[in-house]
């Protein structure tokens, strides 16, 4: 029995010099590997940078949109950078194809994982393919009443920036299954304001007022009808609205600028732009 365990713990030893003999080589193939890695990523990185250049120029000589190259680009970036890491994975030893095949037969078990992704991958195909919007429009969108210029159309998201310089960043699934809004689409817009005067005020002196600021602005289009009317009575003013178009770009400086104007207009004519009083009885 003594024997047995003196035999067993000699081979043990000799394990362990053999080991330990060939630790040094095997550290050094591992070096070497790592080495050759690094430098496979390195050079990987400034081809695939290099390639999706040479597809962004072509693209943008083709008069692409900047959305689908912005998706392309990034799904062009998502396979060339899988084939390098695979490539990188079979230096170290590992089969790609056994890996490729293993992703493949695990596949129902991925796409249940990732469902949600593909849910934005697919809605970012049909954002590109519909074009419900396109990069630089603006838009809001119904589910979170999120509202922005679109600056990105990506594999899985979009990007939008406020108008207070804040970035959103929405899936495109989200996008695809909601209702949009497209500020941008049309060439002109219209632009409705209203301002309540007090009853004690002509109207249609206050009519004329409004139409004026109006038809004395350069944004306003004069092919398309500028208009004021009664839209309320309430309860301490006369509510008038004012319609008129302008080309979409100019819409928020137009009614910024009407506003103030209106007011000026108004202040000058003598019109009254009352405000909420309470009135209180004494008894």
């Amino acid at each position: 029995m003594l024997l047995t365990e003196l035999e067993d713990f000699t081979k043990e030893l000799n394990e362990l010099e053999k080991f330990l003999n060939t630790l040094p080589e095997k550290a050094l193939r591992l070096g070497i590997r790592v080495l050759f890695a690094a430098i496979l990523l390195f050079i990987g990185s400034k081809v695939i940078t290099i390639l999706r250049k040479i597809v962004k120029r072509s693209l943008e000589h083709a008069k692409a949109e900047v959305g689908i190259i912005q998706f392309l680009d990034s799904l062009i970036k998502g396979a060339l950078y899988s084939i390098l890491v695979l490539i990188i994975a079979e230096n170290f030893g590992f089969d790609a194809a056994g890996v490729v095949a293993l992703l493949g037969s695990a596949g129902v078990t991925i796409g249940l994982a990732m469902q949600g992704s593909l849910s934005n991958l697919a809605g970012g195909v049909l954002i590109l393919l519909l074009k419900p919007f396109r990069v630089g429009d603006f838009i809001m969108e119904s589910s979170q009443g999120n509202e922005g210029t679109v600056l990105e159309i990506g594999i899985f998201y979009t990007k939008l920036t406020t108008i207070d310089g804040k970035i959103i960043v929405l899936p495109n699934g989200n996008l695809a299954n909601n209702s949009i809004t497209n500020a941008t689409e049309s060439a002109i817009r219209r632009v409705d304001l209203t301002v309540g005067i007090s009853y004690r005020a002509e109207i249609a002196t206050a009519k004329a007022v409004l139409q004026s600021v109006m038809d004395n602005d350069f944004d306003v289009l004069k092919n398309e009808e500028a208009f004021v009317f009664v839209s309320e009575l309430g309860d301490s003013q006369v509510v008038l609205g004012m319609r008129c178009y302008c080309e979409n770009p100019k819409y928020w400086e137009l009614r910024w600028r009407l506003l103030e104007h209106t007011k000026l207009a108004l202040d000058e004519a003598g019109i009254e732009i009352p405000y909420p009083q309470v009135s209180v009885h004494m008894e």
